[in-house]
């Protein structure tokens, strides 16, 4: 049952510390996940001992992780000193990966550190996201679409990045540009206690969702579900019962193809591809409630993506690059 209420978030953290003890080689993201349902029960006190637990175990497998995440319970927690003590350490230490530096980016912005906030996202793309490149990795969108809210709250003028931002976002939800969906005074009033300003935003809110709907009833594409290597080695790690649909990573990228060159040959139209990501596809589990483990999900999964605007068009244009991530161009790759 999906969790709705503190006690819930205890009885699935408690599952999840005993399932730790169980398979100790796989305790930092049962502990992790234990530590995020005990925040959302209120018990930050339980999830600051299971951050620390992972900081002092033997090389944990994201230092910078646990720690971001321990600083932004710690700031929730009323210890402030202590979270900005670990936000500055994982700002020397400049970690490669994405969701350290959005966890503390986010967290000093909720704090109304904004400037900080700005400087945390800008030290982060610096990093990550290499000048001009084109292919924007998944990951790091969220930094992009983060620092172009931030610099709006700031009122700075667009720049490079932000326009990076743009052309992202564009590419995914055309409907709403970002700078509509970050304007200040609508963030300022989402967090207002001022009941008409709520209620006028709520009725703004109210109109885009009509529009959404329209959007939805609009034919979206014939999606086959893609699992980049990670993710399946992943979701077949955690549900076994998926290795029959799923023998082999190459022949699941060749099935793929088949399938799409399958239905184009029967003169099926606007045909797509739909990247699937193990935490999205457990909550779309839940919100069916059912498990992950049901093979039956997974085509309503890609076709839910796909309504969302999620699906990326097959064939892929002319000398673009592969559909499978490889890197070579789709000639060359999967559609020699």
């Amino acid at each position: 049952m999906r969790p709705d209420t503190p006690a819930d978030h205890i009885a699935e953290a408690e599952r999840l510390l005993r399932t730790a003890e169980q398979y100790p080689e796989d305790a930092e993201p049962l502990l992790l996940q234990a530590a995020a349902h005990l925040e959302l029960a209120g018990e930050r006190g339980r999830a600051s001992t299971l951050y620390d637990r992972l900081l002092a175990s033997e090389a944990p497998e994201h230092p910078q992780l646990v720690k971001a995440l321990q600083a932004a319970n710690l700031w929730e927690y009323g210890h402030e000193a202590e979270a900005r003590a670990l936000i500055n350490g994982i700002r020397t230490a400049a970690p490669t990966e994405a969701p350290p530096w959005e966890i503390i980016a986010e967290t000093l912005e909720h704090h109304d550190e904004l400037e900080a906030s700005h400087e945390c996202f800008s030290a982060a793309l610096s990093i990550l996201l290499a000048e001009g490149d084109e292919d924007v990795p998944y990951a790091t969108r969220s930094l992009l679409s983060g620092r172009h809210r931030v610099r709006r709250m700031l009122g700075l003028p667009h720049d490079e990045w932000d326009a990076t931002a743009d052309r992202v976002h564009a590419a995914h939800t055309p409907d709403v540009t970002l700078d509509e969906l970050h304007d200040p005074n609508r963030l300022w009033a989402l967090g207002s206690d001022n009941p008409a300003e709520l209620k006028a935003e709520i009725a703004r809110l109210r109109s885009e969702l009509g529009s959404y709907r329209s959007a939805l009833s609009r034919p979206f594409p014939v999606a086959v579900l893609h699992w980049p290597e990670a993710e399946l080695t992943e979701l077949l790690e955690a549900y076994p019962e998926l290795e029959s649909e799923y023998p082999t990573h190459a022949a699941h990228l060749t099935d793929i193809e088949a399938s799409l060159r399958d239905l184009a040959a029967t003169g099926t139209e606007n045909l797509g591809i739909v990247t699937a990501t193990v935490p999205s596809y457990e909550a779309f589990a839940a919100s069916e409630q059912s498990s992950p483990s049901n093979a039956d999900l997974l085509p309503q999964y890609a076709t839910t993506l796909a309504a969302r605007g999620r699906a990326a068009a097959w064939p892929p244009a002319r000398g673009a690059a592969c559909w499978c991530g490889s890197g070579r161009r789709y000639g060359e790759c999967h559609g020699a």
